[in-house]
């Protein structure tokens, strides 16, 4: 299912803490930055919070500015984005300013925990997750039944740590303060533990009076049936890459990448690409590479539309090519049509020899507008 773009926001200090251990919060963030920030939480459908973050900072997660408020209003969004927290308690406190500032707000909790948030009187709407917290049900109801398109999520540790390491953050914006906490016992801002491999790809720096702004995205492929930000990112871009084919009546327009386990790009291609008018992406991308790199193996093909079963133009279709290549992974945005050839299922070929097929069908109408003059 579609999840939102999830967006990660968090300043810490020169030794990766988000704060001390004092009374009072550690302000990181320079005056222009929190402007910044208010301008973020203004482009976004929704701002989630931890339960911790609300009982350490006691946020009221607000836009503050008048003229972006006013803006939200004039382009018929709330005046204010939803406020989402998650407990796998329900242990909350009433009285936090979270819940008597802003707009809408919802608890995400367990079972057991549903059952003592709903005694608390708070206003906001209970949705429990299960007998554990999950978070890519969670993202599936705040895309499906809320229509979070964007969801900015501001802490604490814990919980960035959770969406990185089960690859469901878009992004990164990381803002570094010029300063040191030094104890161990403060609060960082990510934790121990198993995240995907590869280095994130820096898409941005900014100065901000005296901090700087790095906005990260993650890189590297899914590698199973569940799929990933970074797995999303690239089809987005295989999409991106049947826009660039020359139009043709009697065959799809088609872009593919592939892309080591790593994240590391290591071919794209398109249909028709060069002089050839018969190649087809995948084909293209995987001609581009020594049949022999190890990296094939741990390796994810993404195409726009699934490789092909049948071919008239070549000894072998692309599904067959793939195989040869050792691949295992494929992700795709659109089932083959019968459109030229009746009963194609490259998938199926894929996943008859153990290749993990994914198919992410919210790209489909992507893939397809490059086609839309042979659909009819």
């Amino acid at each position: 299912m579609p999840f939102p773009y999830v967006l990660l926001s968090a300043a810490v200090s020169l030794d990766g803490y988000l704060d001390d251990t004092g009374p009072e919060r550690l302000l990181l963030s320079s005056p222009a930055d929190f402007d910044r920030v208010d301008e973020v939480r203004a482009s976004v459908d929704a701002i989630l919070v931890g339960a911790g973050t609300i009982r350490a900072d006691n946020p009221r997660l607000l836009v503050n500015s008048p003229e972006r408020r006013a803006a939200r209003v004039a382009a018929g969004q709330p005046e204010y984005p939803l406020k989402v927290t998650v407990s796998g308690s329900g242990g909350l406190d009433p009285d936090a300013r979270f819940w008597h500032t802003g707009g809408e707000k919802l608890v995400f909790t367990t079972d057991k925990g549903a059952e003592r948030a709903r005694t608390l009187g708070l206003a906001a709407d209970v949705v429990p997750l299960g007998p554990d917290l999950d978070w890519r049900r969670l993202l599936e109801h705040l895309h499906e039944v809320r229509g979070v398109r964007r969801l900015m999520v501001e802490g604490g540790g814990t919980i960035h740590t959770q969406l990185l390491q089960q690859g469901l953050a878009d992004e990164l914006q990381l803002v570094l303060a010029p300063l040191f906490v030094g104890d161990p016992d403060a609060p960082r801002l990510f934790g121990p533990g198993a995240y995907q491999p590869g280095r994130l790809r820096l898409t941005e720096t900014r100065r901000i009076e005296d901090v700087v702004l790095m906005r990260y995205e993650p890189t590297a492929p899914g590698t199973g049936p569940l799929p990933t930000a970074a797995d999303r990112h690239w089809l987005a871009l295989a999409c991106d890459l049947a826009a660039l084919c020359p139009p043709s009546r009697t065959a799809f327009s088609v872009g593919a990448v592939i892309v080591a386990a790593d994240g590391t790009e290591l071919a794209r291609g398109h249909s028709r690409e060069g002089d050839d008018p018969a190649v087809h992406a995948e084909e293209a991308a995987l001609a581009k590479l020594d049949s022999a790199d190890p990296r094939l193996a741990t390796a994810t093909v993404y195409s726009s539309l699934e490789p092909c079963a049948h071919r008239a133009s070549r000894p072998k279709p692309c599904a067959r090519l793939i195989l040869d290549a050792g691949v295992r992974r494929v992700v795709t945005a659109w089932r083959e049509p019968d459109t030229f050839v009746t009963g194609a299922d490259g998938s199926g070929l894929l996943a008859g020899r153990g290749v993990e097929v994914v198919v992410l069908g919210e790209y489909e109408e992507r893939a397809k507008a490059p086609n839309d003059h042979l659909l009819g």
